[in-house]
């Protein structure tokens, strides 16, 4: 076993001995062969004891395994929880509730003393039935390939991973460990109860499975296996839709290109999926009913603009883009033109410059040479910048936020105006990004929606001999 081991402690675990190692050590077998495996292996380890206290004898355990630590002059770390007070806060199973304090203790202790990784002792007959819980649940690729033997565990600490290695390693070679090395396990009476799912898999249902195939845990250890490299070949497909298909991301929000991500298959939109809502909700239970919902409405043309999804996360859908948002993120305006909250309106005198929020800024400036500017006009496909006849816009040019009631002439309606409301929503602008949006106006009318079309009292005609020049320039991209 040592020799297999150490091998797996440097490959799958990718374990530098020297650094230091926390080990969660409950004192029941797995946990024991594991410290005097590590320890056997010369690593760096350090002796961690989370108590319980949910049962009586739980001292008893913690005092136990601090006796074997100081006998192999190995640092021990031990605290106590109210496991019972923890579920009833956090509406958790006492199972759920006590596995979430361990690792809560333990990762802590990692950080507090610099760990490289955290060492559990689950075993292939924990991988068995992990495979078998989330078959029952119902799972995909990502819960039926089971649990790994190194991964970042992002709700409890998104650089320190937690590591295995007796993953491939069976119960009752541990037990066989324990007795060859003079190790003194203690057995967790709870573990035989059957009011825990874990242990009706492992006392009832195995057994039963067992009935019809000897070597189911074989079996199910084995398909965990192969899922795991499957995985690994859908990752990579995921990575490279990643990169089509986000726009920009943080630990709060990722921004989805909607045409891109439309055009994914469905396996593979629930995937990146999945992703971008474990980046923005570490917690969150993603399930099948959760992706279902998102990919309903990613694909429904009247999407709404809002839905919340799980863990507090949301979809939140535009004309172009889709995001990923936790439940208090705050969503970019830099790709919009916005008139900054500090002033309302601008006043122009030619040639003008103004600076908008986020980088854009708005120029003005009269054009001198009309054939010019008439060719450029027919050849122009930048929305953000336009040539109007300098003599119709009279009265003061200026540049400001939209007003109740204002109404629109687009270019085309030749003398039928419409609310910039409705036009607004004509051309899909979200809702969000209309308050703020600059409005060109020459006295009291609409001459310019910048990033759509001019006013058609103002166009520029090809007798136009005076003419104003705008543009809006967009921030740099870093």
């Amino acid at each position: 076993m040592l020799e297999n081991i150490t091998s797996l402690l440097r490959t799958q675990c990718q374990l530098d001995p020297s650094r230091p190692t926390i080990v969660g050590v409950s004192g029941g077998p797995d946990s024991l062969c594991l410290m005097d495996v590590l320890r056997n292996a010369r690593h760096n380890i350090i002796v961690a004891h989370f108590n319980h206290t949910l049962r009586v004898g739980a001292e008893v355990e913690a005092e136990a395994v601090e006796a074997l630590a100081k006998r192999f002059g190995l640092p021990f770390i031990t605290q106590s929880g109210d496991v019972r007070a923890f579920a009833h806060e956090k509406k958790l199973s006492i199972e759920e509730a006590a596995r979430t304090m361990r690792y809560i203790f333990l990762f802590q202790q990692a950080r507090a003393n610099s760990a490289q990784a955290v060492a559990v002792g689950h075993t292939a007959d924990d991988q068995a039935e992990t495979v078998l819980m989330h078959f029952l649940r119902g799972a995909g690729l990502n819960g039926l390939k089971g649990m790994s033997h190194r991964i970042v565990l992002d709700s409890f600490d998104a650089e320190i991973p937690i590591v295995r290695p007796l993953l491939d390693t069976w119960r009752e070679e541990t037990l066989l460990y324990c007795a060859e090395h003079g190790l003194r396990p203690h057995f967790d009476p709870s573990n035989d109860s059957t009011n825990f799912l874990r242990n009706r898999l492992r006392h009832l249902l195995i057994p039963t499975l067992e009935t019809y195939n000897p070597k189911f845990r074989e079996a199910a250890w084995r398909t965990a296996q192969l899922l795991q490299a499957d995985l690994a070949l859908v990752d990579s497909a995921v990575d490279s839709a990643w990169t089509q298909c986000v726009l920009t991301e943080s630990d709060a929000l990722v921004a989805l290109d909607a045409a891109q991500l439309t055009a994914l298959s469905s396996g593979l939109l629930r995937h990146l999926l999945r992703r971008a809502l474990e980046r923005v909700a570490r917690a969150a239970d993603v399930n099948f009913a959760t992706l279902n919902r998102a990919e309903a409405l990613i694909h429904n043309p009247k999407r709404p603009s809002r839905t919340d999804l799980t863990g507090g996360a949301r979809l939140l859908c535009e004309a172009d883009q889709i995001y990923v948002v936790a439940q208090d993120a705050v969503l970019p305006f830099e790709r919009w033109p916005q008139i900054p909250v500090e002033a309302d309106v601008f006043s122009l005198s030619l040639p003008a410059r103004v600076e908008l929020s986020g980088g854009w800024v708005f120029t003005a400036e009269k054009w001198n040479i009309p054939a010019l500017a008439w060719e450029q006009m027919q050849e122009n496909e930048d929305p953000y910048q336009v040539w109007l006849d300098a003599p119709a816009l009279k009265g003061n040019l200026n540049l400001r936020i939209r007003a109740d009631g204002d109404r629109f002439e687009p270019l085309g309606l030749d003398g039928h105006t419409q609310k910039l409301s409705d036009f607004f929503t004509n051309v899909k602008l979200p809702q969000r990004a209309r308050d703020r949006w600059p409005i060109l106006c020459a006295g009291e009318l609409i001459a310019w929606v910048p990033g759509f079309q001019p006013a058609h009292p103002f166009r520029l005609q090809q007798s136009s001999r005076q003419i104003v020049y705008f543009h809006l320039i967009a921030p740099q991209k870093k």
